[in-house]
Parts: C-alpha cells; structure tokens; sequence
C-alpha cells in the first residue's frame, strides 16, 4: 500500500514517547544550545508514525453550490487558481442525504410507477451531458429539522393536513432486511419545545399503520423535576431514559384514528416517543402493485393534549406546515416522490460529466459517494454502472452521508449498508466501499442504549456487520472534522487541535475499528459555520497545525472543505464569512486568495514534494509553551522522496516571534544528534504576508428579509505571497519563527 500508517498501538505509544522527548535528549545537547528554545525530531526509523504520497492522500472537496457558481468555477482560470494550492485526490460530497431529499445524479431515468412517479432511478445510457443534478424533497418526510435541514422544509407529521403523511423507510423492514421488523424499530418524538402537562394522545394513521408500538415519556437526568425535565434525547442519549406510560402499550391496534389515554393523572413532560415495532404491512395510497407501499409505517397527524371530564379532547400541539409547527424527528424517510416535489433550482450537485471532464480531478481517481439515507439500492447501482461505463476513474464510494446527523440509529444504516453493497458489488466487486462519513465530532456518537446497554454508534454498526459475516464490505471508515462549536471560537482554540484530532482518532479505534483499516476524514474545517476567523490568518495555522495532526494520528487520507471559490455568507455573529480558499465578488469572480489558500501552498508545495512519492512522518516535539502546558510551537517533520527532510512549524504565538533550535536525534545511535548543513530552503506565512481587514456593518433594528444579504465585507493586505529564501546553515543556526506564522524548513543534515 503507498500509505502506511503505523499501528494504533504503536502510534499510542510514540505519543507517550514524544511527551517524554525532548527532557532526555537535552542532556545531550550540547549546554551551549539552552539558551535558546528547540525543537527535537525523533528520526528513529521504527518511530515513524506515519507514511503517505501526497497525490493520493491529501485531497479536497466539492459540494452542492450554487448553480451560477458552478457555471464560474468550472472554467480553466478559476481550475487553475484552485490548483495552485496544491491538494489532489477530489471527493464528491452528497448533500441531499444532509437535506431530506432524493438526489436525481442524473436528471435522466425512470419512475418505478408508470404513471410517472414513486422511486427514481438514473439512466446508465442516457446520452446527454450532466452538467447539473438536483435533490428532490420527500413529500413524507417526518422531521421539522435535523443536523442537515437547517431551518428549511417541515414534518408531515404536525403540518395541519391529514391528506399528507410521513411514512418510514420500507428498506429497513422484514421483506429487505430478512430479519424481524421488531430489530429495526421505527419511532417518531415530538418536542413540546418545554415541559407541559399532558395525558391524551391522538395518532391518525395511514397505511401501513403500527400493530404494536409504545408511547413513552423521556425523564433527564439533570435540568427540573418533572418527568420530561433534562437532556435533549436526541443529543444526549445517555443522560435520560425513555419510559413507557402507563396505558402507552398497544397490542393489535387497529389503525385509523387512535385516541389514546396514557395516564390518569397528566405527565408534565417535553419529549414524546411513539416507538413502532410492528407493522400491518397494509398498503398506502400509492397501491399495491409496489411491495415497497406496502412496508413500513405511516402518521397523517399526531395530537397532543389532555382529556377533560367532559371527555372533550384539548390539542396543545401547533400545527402549520413551517419551521414553528411543533417539532419532531422520525427515524426514517421513504424516498418515494414525484417529479412535482420541490427542487431548490438555485443550487445543484455538480453532475458527473462536468465533474470528471472539466479537468477538476487532474486525471485522479475520484472518491465519489451514493445517496444512501433517502435513496435505492438500484439507483445506487446504476450510478456506478453510469460512472463505470464512461471510464470515469473512482478511488473508493462513500456509502451515504452524515448519518448521525440524520438520527438514524446504527443498525438501521448497518441494514441499508448491506443492501446497498450487495446491490454494487453485482455491478463490480472490486470496488473499494466505506463509511458512515460522521459529520465533525470530537467524542464518540452516541445513541440510546441497546439491550447489551452499549451506546457506541460506530461500535454497534461495526458489531452489526460482524453479526451478518461482512465486515469484508467495509474497506474504509470515514468522517469529517469540524472541531470548534459556532461562534465560540477564541486565539486559545488554535492550542486545542493537535489533542482534538488525536482523541477522536483514538475514539475510533476504541470503538472497535480494525487497526489495518484505513482511515478516511472526507471533509474538513474549523466549524460548521463561517465566520471572518476562516478568512484572518487563524484560519491559516489552524489548517497547517490540522493537517499534520492528523497525518501524525496515522490517517490515511484527508480532505479540506471547499476546493472551489464559495460566495461570502452570514457567519457566527454576522461576519462574512466562506469555507473556500478565494474571497468572490457578486458575481462569483476570484478577487482575492485567503489565508487557508497560502497555508493549502505551505502544506502542499512548500513542506511535501507535491508531485514526489513515499514520504515518511516523524514525530517532532517543541519545548516552548504558554506557561499553562500549551505548545505554542507546534512541528512536523517529514523525510521527503527527493532526499530532503523537511518541517513545518506553526508558532500559535500571536504577538511574539521566537528563535529556536532544531535538532534530529536517531536512538538507534545512541541518540546520536544531527543539524541541517549547507543550504536550507525557508518559507514563511504570516503577518507580514497576510492580514485580513475587517469590515464594518451599520446596526439595522429591523431590517427587510429582501435586504438581508450578506456583506461584500472585508479584505485582505497584505495578501500574499509566501517569502521564502535560501541560507547557509549549520548546527549553530538558530530559526527564527515570526509571531503567528507557519515557517517550513528544508534541507539535508550532517551528524554533530
């Protein structure tokens, strides 16, 4: 393989022996040299920690953008300044699994209804050129908004009309999976939005409807004293308990309108589950000739309230088909829809033929993903026939997006997993399969616990393709990366990211993740959310001091998030803001680079051989801290293909500059010291090269939606370029690192 990291126990304890490094090895440093700060590399062979080629493991990606974005960026000027920063491999993110929709990859294809409707599959011999394709949403969806929707579309489930319905997803049922129904429990929750006292429920259900199922309460564990009082369920699954009430269990219900009675005495309470576990498998208004109508459960409506001794039902819920109806959240979606379902024409997938013709991949191969959460198996498989049969290279398919941030429970997608690989391997077994792709977390997804009481997400989907003999069908683990919570983001957040990526990268391994299976983050950058911090040169060493954490964790392939030019958007408190490299004018025209671009240089053009093969990481350790035990100088070094050693340092110091020494030891000899000799190669990123100009906005109390759009703001200057020169060195050289900078040194050494 030409990525080779170590394993995770070797890794664990290189860490440990970094920690301890520099103390032992500065008895053997000449005492001449404490007068100024050093940095140590460790050049022992067996303590490599990592080993890659960057051409195939440091890539970036392309998501849904605007369609006159697309129409801008697929051009050679725009390809060509995107190029220049140096990443390789591109992956294709999905974003319609994000947003409740079923993705048309080709606006070409077939309706499994006759009439022109129901479940869409792409054509594989359609002749015309995909420029665009788009995501249509689904008219049974049960989620008001998720970690993907945004503030955008509604639930069938309280919208006000009993003539729409949500229905779950027929592939998780016994017909698709072969297993009960019981061990893929569907479930919709309402959220009150506070606790309120309540005793009465009113299900209308359609077809199929639920034969049994529960109706429980969740109690928290920390915030109030009723019985809903606590955590959110969905985000904290461990800090409370669903219980069922005391009337809530339903055996042989009968569909149609159920007027349920839960308690006689009313619960105050915020959350509220209906959990389903078997259905009537009757079928819905889209008929019977389609076993997939027939799968499944589906809600018109559901009422909430108490009785009053009248007998006179009093409903609390809100019901409107917006973002203030009375949220829910469901457990699946049927993909089914029509060609009369909304499409956002505004924004687009970039289509395949666009994608890999315009010269955007370089002639590498793409990793490229199938819509999984709200899609088919079919259509997951014609994709790669289409793919396969224009000769477009493909590195690896990324099963489906964000899961988590879906809240589909483990093995749901498990099942769906399997379908759908079963259903491409038939087209080609060779291909390279992985997932879930996580959305960025810093600690291990959890969900509610399962009847052995585990609550690992990824440790129960890796048991569930243990159970079913096909952990052969998943070749990668895959996740992104956006470690900083929105709007939260201070110059001490820069100290946390080489212990960040470490803990989740041990999180992984922890949950049971074979130490042979590569380890893929597909997406990347420091939040969720824009914000001026991306585009000032905090963005700049955050992603320097990013990369060569996660290369030193032993990742196997990385992807910064976005590749092509992004419009500036409202970020964390109203800042402009852009995940791409570039600041665009209106009309989508380059204007200027920013930080993150220099830095994407430094990475890949200026510390790695871009165009080079095999390079090996070793672990480097700096003595200088912020008197709190945070490294201020962060270092990473790598032995380059071409015979140079080369290191990137990030000094996170904003206001200092600092002068240090730089040492290799080998300890197979004796800890043998070595210093770079004869000419060394420098450049330099930061403040003298770049500084980002804010802007400033005037105050609005009560601005028109039709003004709200987001500032031009902002400016870079200076901007650009990198210094760089060359200089005789010796062991004598001390370094200097100007304050807030990335500073890359290379050259060849002699021993002392």
């Amino acid at each position: 393989m030409s990525n080779q990291p170590l394993s995770p126990v070797a890794f664990t304890s290189h860490s440990l022996y970094r920690n301890g490094l520099l103390l032992a090895a500065l008895s053997l440093i000449s005492l001449r040299l404490l007068n100024a700060q050093t940095v140590l590399v460790d050049i022992t062979p067996d303590h490599a920690v990592n080993r890659f080629v960057p051409r195939e493991s440091l890539g970036s990606g392309v998501d849904r953008i605007p369609v006159e974005a697309i129409d801008k960026d697929f051009t050679k000027p725009v390809l060509n300044q995107a190029f220049a920063a140096g990443w390789q491999p591109v992956t294709y993110r999905q974003n319609t699994d994000l947003a409740v929709e079923a993705w048309h990859w080709n606006p070409e294809g077939t309706w499994s209804d006759p009439t022109g409707k129901g479940y869409f599959t792409g054509s594989t011999s359609s002749t015309k050129f995909i420029r665009y394709s788009f995501g249509y949403a689904l008219p049974h969806r049960g989620v008001t908004r998720n970690d993907g929707t945004g503030n955008t579309g509604y639930s069938r489930l309280t919208d006000g009309d009993e003539s729409t319905y949500w229905k779950s997803n027929p592939y998780l049922t016994s017909h698709f999976t072969g297993e009960s129904d019981a061990l893929h429990p569907q479930w919709v929750i309402l959220d009150l939005a506070s606790e309120t006292a309540v005793d009465t429920l009113k299900i209308v259900w359609a077809e199929p409807y639920a034969k049994n199922y529960l109706v429980q309460y969740w109690s928290g564990t920390s915030l109030g004293s009723g019985l809903g009082a606590g955590t959110d369920p969905i985000h904290a699954p461990k800090r409370g308990v669903w219980n069922t009430f005391s009337q809530g269990e339903i055996i042989n219900g009968t569909g149609g309108t159920a007027l349920l009675h839960l308690t006689q005495i009313p619960a105050t309470v915020r959350y509220i589950r209906v959990l389903m576990t078997q259905s009537s498998n009757t079928c819905d208004d889209h008929g019977a000739s389609d076993i997939r109508n027939c799968a499944g459960y589906a809600i018109r409506e559901l009422y909430l309230g108490n009785t009053s001794s009248d007998g006179a039902f009093h409903d609390v819920l809100r019901h409107t088909a917006d973002q203030e109806q009375t949220a829910t959240f469901s457990s699946s979606v049927d993909p089914w829809h029509t060609p009369d379902s909304h499409v956002n024409n505004k924004e687009a997938q970039v289509g395949f033929d666009l994608f890999f013709q315009s010269g955007l991949t370089q002639g590498l191969p793409a990793m490229v993903p199938i819509a999984m959460l709200y899609s088919t198996p079919e259509d997951a498989a014609a994709e790669v026939r289409y793919l396969e049969g224009h000769k477009y290279p493909i590195s690896s398919i990324e099963m489906g997006e964000e899961a988590d941030g879906q809240y589909m429970q483990p093995e749901d997608y498990a099942a769906l997993y399997l379908q759908y690989a079963t259903a491409l391997r038939k087209v080609d077994p060779n291909l390279k399969l992985g997932g879930p792709s996580f959305q960025g977390a810093n600690q291990d997804i959890e969900v509610w616990p399962d009847a052995q009481g585990k609550t690992s997400w990824l440790g129960r989907f890796l048991d569930y393709l243990k159970q079913h003999g096909r952990m052969q069908d998943l070749q990668f683990f895959s996740f992104e990366h956006y470690p900083y919570d929105p709007c939260h983001i201070s110059w001490a957040s820069l100290y946390e990211e080489p212990g960040l990526i470490g803990h989740i990268m041990k999180v992984w391994r922890d949950d049971g993740l074979q130490p042979d299976l590569p380890v893929y983050l597909t997406e990347s950058n420091l939040s969720s959310s824009t914000s001026e911090t991306y585009m000032d040169i905090f963005g700049g060493l955050w992603l320097a001091d990013y990369i060569g954490s996660y290369l030193s964790t032993g990742g196997n392939q990385v992807y910064y998030f976005h590749y092509l030019p992004l419009a500036i958007e409202h970020g964390c408190n109203d800042s402009p803001g852009t995940f791409g490299m570039f600041k665009v004018s209106a009309d989508n025209q380059i204007e200027q680079p920013l930080s993150q671009f220099f830095a994407s240089q430094m990475i890949n053009r200026e510390w790695l051989q871009h165009d080079g093969g095999m390079h090996t990481l070793f672990p480097a350790v700096a003595d200088l801290d912020d008197g709190a035990g945070h490294s201020i100088v962060t270092a990473y070094a790598v032995e380059r293909p071409d015979g140079e050693w080369s290191v990137m340092l990030i000094n996170k110091d904003q206001h200092s500059s600092h002068k240090l020494n730089l040492v290799f030891q080998n300890q197979q000899r004796g800890g043998e010291s070595y210093f770079f000799s004869g000419q060394v190669h420098e450049a330099t990123f930061g403040r003298d090269q770049y500084h980002w100009k804010t802007p400033q906005h005037d105050f609005n109390a009560h601005q028109p939606l039709a003004a709200d759009t987001p500032s031009p703001g902002g400016s870079a200057d200076p901007d650009g370029p990198i210094s760089s020169r060359n200089f005789e060195a010796d062991k004598a050289t001390r370094y200097e690192l100007p304050a807030a900078s990335i500073v890359v040194l290379r050259g060849k050494f002699t021993s002392r």
